[in-house]
């Protein structure tokens, strides 16, 4: 393992985080303050509870995880693809890295950011709402996983993308979809029966869910199907991504 290797992309990468830190720490306590603005005062004041939780407190977990889908994605994607775009990414295939090694750094600097700005809005919800987190393990767990996760997949959206404009498609018109359709402000049994049946082939679903449940303790679906549904994603991002260093496409051409 070159350690000194993995250090120089993951340091180069918290460097970029530092030097825009107040627009990256800024814009999720924003969101978040405009989240509770809108859906905890405007709707809270119709929907009281749910699953016998105040509603500001019950959309906290869905904010959390939102962010950290769509902020993970982002700051991957961009990394790999401004290496491509500079070409710098063939002085990176140069040095004695390996792509497991690569990949960790720009992964995990990716991730290590997303945990930040997740815990950042769980400090900024305690200003809004009551927040209990029952299981603080799990949900470190869940962050930590998930940012990781959606990291790995932001690397593969990075690697293919065409043009700045490639790297927007996937957060905007996938992922932000499939997060509000996945119970980030609702619970799916306050859907039709063929709704909620729809709903459950959304992935995203089981994240929020598992998420929620390290909080309250409540979910829409079993905590173990949330746990095996992230652990599927991310053994796919690491098998897509070996299978496309193997062949190095998009990479070598």
């Amino acid at each position: 393992m070159n350690y000194f290797g993995v250090k120089a992309i993951l340091i180069h990468e918290l460097d970029r985080f530092k030097r825009t830190l107040l627009q990256s720490l800024a814009s999720p306590i924003i969101t978040t303050s405009l989240y509770f603005i809108v859906f905890g005062t405007a709707i809270g004041s119709r929907i009281k509870e749910i699953d016998g939780i105040n509603y500001g407190s019950y959309i906290v977990p869905g904010m959390i995880m939102l962010t950290i889908l769509t902020q993970a994605l982002s700051n991957a994607s961009f990394a790999i693809y401004f290496q491509k775009f500079t070409s710098t990414i063939y002085e990176i295939h140069a040095a004695p890295l390996s792509s497991f090694e690569i990949i960790l750094g720009f992964v995990g600097a990716a991730a290590i950011k997303s945990v930040i700005i997740g815990l950042i809005i769980i400090i900024t919800a305690g200003f809004f709402v009551d927040i209990e987190i029952q299981h603080p393990i799990l949900m470190i767990f869940f962050l930590i996983l998930t940012s990781i996760t959606f990291s790995l997949f932001g690397f593969i959206v990075g690697l293919y993308a065409d043009g700045f404009e490639g790297l927007q498609i996937i957060p905007i018109l996938v992922i932000t979809p499939l997060t509000f359709l996945g119970g980030s402000f609702y619970s799916i049994t306050m859907l039709p029966e063929f709704w909620q049946n729809i709903s459950l082939l959304n992935p995203v679903l089981y994240l929020i869910s598992g998420f929620r449940y390290s909080f309250y303790e409540v979910s829409d679906v079993s905590l173990l199907t949330s746990i095996i549904t992230i652990f599927t994603i991310l053994i796919s991002c690491i098998l897509f991504i070996s299978y496309t260093f193997i062949k190095g496409y998009k990479i070598k051409n």
